[in-house]
């Protein structure tokens, strides 16, 4: 799970430094953006079977 906190952080900050040297519109954010958006469902579906088990 460290792991792919790690990676959603990576990702979010290359983002952010992509958007800021360029713009909100560009290819390579949009692109971060996606790539982003994947790794937190990645995340949001590893998740799901640890809130199973809780109950």
């Amino acid at each position: 799970m460290h792991e792919i906190l790690m990676q959603i952080e990576n990702c979010r900050r290359e983002m952010v430094v992509l958007a800021m040297q360029t713009s909100y519109s560009d290819s390579k954010v949009i692109e971060a953006s996606t790539k982003l958006d994947h790794l937190l469902n990645e995340y949001e579906n590893l998740k799901k079977p640890e809130a199973s088990a809780a109950c």
